[in-house]
């Protein structure tokens, strides 16, 4: 678990490692998986988030090759929405949405040694609910327009600072995140950046040229 003293010995370990990778909706071939090894090799990914839009089956196998190679990078791999998926993938951990499982049926499906994050928007209630259920981070967002995902939530740094200023575990920043907006972001004391679009969508960077400009 990322909870409790834990959680800073981890940050401290990993404070040059601030980067939570996020899939890209579709995984369409092999291409993928190189550019993947690609990312993690460049030793600024934290943790590796699986979420595609595709069926069981192929989540399952898409699962197996990516945990193999984050093990390799000793990335963390997490599954998002799906503690059985995680557990059947032996994942390190999963995220889970407002909408999800919560995090006490998580915990039991995978167990106290395996990470559990969760989406709190910019909600102070659903941080503290969070907290009280022994989640290991919270991730709060949106923090800038995003085409990932429809912003339906939006994040303010008066919420960061109050959650990093109230509770003692990691959090995540999610939401928009780019090579111009994101020290904005460590500067109010976000532990980790997730970032998606920036990286597998970027019209102007390749993926590891886009990476490489995130520096802290």
């Amino acid at each position: 678990m990322l909870n409790g003293q834990k959680s800073l010995k981890i940050n401290q370990q990993l404070r040059k490692k601030f980067i939570y990778l996020i899939s890209p909706p579709e995984i369409k071939d092999q291409d993928f998986f190189d550019q993947l090894r690609k990312l993690l090799s460049l030793n600024k990914i934290s943790f590796f988030q699986l979420r595609v839009n595709k069926f069981e089956k192929q989540k399952v196998i898409f699962g197996k090759k990516i945990r193999n190679i984050t093990k390799r990078y000793r990335v963390k791999f997490l599954v998002n929405d799906d503690p059985i998926l995680a557990k059947k993938l032996n994942a390190d951990g999963c995220h889970l949405g407002q909408k999800d499982m919560d995090v006490k049926k998580a915990r039991k499906i995978l167990g106290n040694k395996k990470i559990i994050g969760v989406t709190c928007h910019n909600s102070k209630f659903f941080i503290n609910k969070a907290v009280k259920e022994n989640a290991d981070y919270v991730a709060l967002g949106s923090f800038f327009k995003t085409k990932t995902k429809k912003i339906r939530h939006k994040a303010n740094l008066s919420t960061l600072k109050w959650c990093k200023n109230t509770h003692n575990l990691p959090i995540v920043a999610i939401g928009g995140i780019n090579n111009k907006n994101y020290k904005k972001l460590l500067l109010n004391q976000a532990d980790f950046l997730a970032i998606s679009g920036y990286i597998w969508k970027n019209k102007k960077f390749k993926p590891e040229q886009a990476l490489k400009k995130l520096k802290k």
